[in-house]
């Protein structure tokens, strides 16, 4: 008897194209190996009198749903990414996206939850390049998430937060992750996955989402891992004092009055469309409030209170080539246009970059906005987290994918976005001239990314040793340069911005 209870135990689940939820039946769609479930809902549509409240139930549904077809993006001005294509969008927009490998396997499979970027203000899961069908081939399950933009997800209010029972408002697309992040924890044992190995993933303010969610207490337990792709909250809150709830409150009251708008009735009666166009990217950032965030990420982390969990966190090499219009930059006025630009920089620091003619200054601008917008915020990351004992993995990416030379990406390099073919193992996806070695680092950065999420290591056999960073021994691993680990190039810049951002910091605040 024991012995056929031990081989009952360890025989092989049979994945199938159906599944059942907690609000009822899914039936997806294989392919080459994949179970795809697109257009899930994870929570009732956020319209009429559900627009800037939390999250609500789904309501169940009898018989099966065609789980077939990605759901329209959350409305939204513009695309996330340069050269993407308008997503269709629509209010009701709190569905997600599952890929689970199809087939017998043995046991339940580590999870990848993607969050993806675009500012908070767009970003669309259907995006082909966000699809999880490669990294489900490698053994696990991959959700990808939408979440309210904008406007719509981060408005704080007066009157939102007298009407909320949180006495808070804003906050509403962290809101929505945390929501997602409830529903894989109910449901991904149905597509095989384990709740107890959630690994989130994102990129830009994907990242920056995850950043706060490790700082979030009703996130809290909700995943055992997280990867942050080119994005943090880490700077110091002072400068940018429209973080705290009273500062996004009068900036919400501000706004809804040049609308005419003068009570929440007024403004949930405008289309949404007309919300998100009145406002091009001033109110679309989580904020300082007592319920989802109560302390900034950075004060979070130094006080321990954030999930102690493994990280991988990094950054790229030329993260501004897709950012800036560096043709235009000029050594005369250099330093008055990064103050104007980012922010007023101590000329101890500023003469870090050689801006002597036209070409040296174009090139320390990139430099400037890679290190003061991307790679202290991750470099901080990794170091507040290792402090707190926990397994940190730090890394470079510095491979240029082969963008044509007649597209808007031509001459970007190790841009802002670049890693995400490789992180996807999508080259195949892009007619491009993709070399050997592309192929080998898209295979490495894939393995790394999902040996993480299995075990909270990037590392196993055949790959190169990728070294725990601590602040003792900062190594990141470079990942399409020089096969090496060691302190990053800009090393000594990212602990001039340290400095800088130490003596400017204030003690921590609560809520408003």
């Amino acid at each position: 008897m024991t012995l056929l209870a031990t081989l009952f135990a360890l025989a092989p689940v049979l994945a199938s194209a159906e599944v059942r939820t907690d609000a009822g039946r899914l039936l997806g769609v294989e392919t080459q190996g994949v179970i795809a479930y697109e257009g899930v809902p994870y929570a009732a549509p956020p319209v009429g009198p559900l627009r800037w409240r939390e999250p609500q139930p789904v309501q169940p549904w009898s018989g099966v749903r065609d789980a077939s077809a990605f759901a329209p993006a959350c409305v939204q001005v513009g695309v996330s990414m340069p050269g993407e294509p308008p997503p269709k969008t629509s209010e009701d927009c709190l569905y997600l996206n599952v890929w689970a490998p199809a087939g017998r396997r043995r046991g339940p499979l580590p999870v990848m939850v993607f969050i993806h970027g675009g500012g908070y203000a767009n970003g669309s899961t259907a995006l082909p390049l966000y699809w999880g069908d490669r990294l489900a081939r490698r053994g696990v399950v991959v959700v990808s998430l939408a979440y309210r933009l904008g406007v719509l997800g981060y408005l704080a209010h007066p009157g939102l937060t007298a009407e909320s029972p949180r006495h808070s408002s804003g906050n509403y697309g962290l809101m929505d992750q945390v929501a997602a992040l409830q529903w894989v924890h109910r449901n991904i044992a149905a597509f095989g996955g384990d709740p107890r190995r959630v690994t989130l993933f994102g990129q830009s303010a994907g990242a920056m989402s995850i950043s706060a969610l490790m700082a979030s207490p009703p996130a809290r337990g909700l995943f055992t891992a997280a990867i942050g792709e080119s994005g943090g909250l880490f700077e110091p809150l002072q400068i940018a004092p429209y973080y705290r709830l009273d500062s996004a409150e009068r900036a919400g009251a501000a706004f809804a009055h040049a609308l005419g708008a003068e009570t929440v009735a007024d403004l949930r009666a405008l289309p949404a469309e007309k919300l998100v166009r009145a406002d091009p990217g001033g109110i679309s950032h989580p904020i300082v409030e007592p319920s989802y965030l109560p302390l900034s990420p950075y004060d979070a982390f130094v006080s321990h209170q954030q999930a102690q969990i493994p990280v991988l966190v990094g950054w790229n090499a030329e993260e501004a080539r897709s950012l800036t219009d560096l043709s235009r930059v000029r050594a005369a006025s250099f330093e008055s246009d990064i103050a104007k630009a980012l922010w007023p920089l101590p000329s101890t620091l500023l003469a870090a970059y050689p801006h002597a003619d036209d070409r040296q200054a174009a090139q320390a601008r990139a430099d400037v906005e890679r290190d003061m917008r991307f790679g202290w915020d991750m470099w901080a990351w990794a170091r507040l987290q290792s402090a707190s004992g926990e397994p940190v993995y730090a890394y470079r990416f510095e491979q240029g994918p082969p963008f044509p030379k007649d597209s808007v990406r031509a001459g970007w390099g190790a841009s802002h976005f670049a890693e995400l073919w490789y992180v996807f193992d999508h080259l195949d996806q892009e007619p491009w001239a993709w070399t050997p070695k592309d192929r080998r680092l898209a295979d490495m950065i894939a393995s790394y990314w999902v040996n993480f999420a299995r075990r909270g290591d990037p590392n196993r056999p055949g790959l190169p040793h990728w070294p725990r960073f601590s602040a003792a021994s900062p190594d990141v691993r470079r990942l399409g340069g020089p096969v090496v680990a060691g302190p990053p190039p800009e090393a000594s810049t990212l602990m001039a911005f340290d400095a800088l951002y130490s003596s400017l910091r204030v003690p921590p605040r609560r809520g408003p």
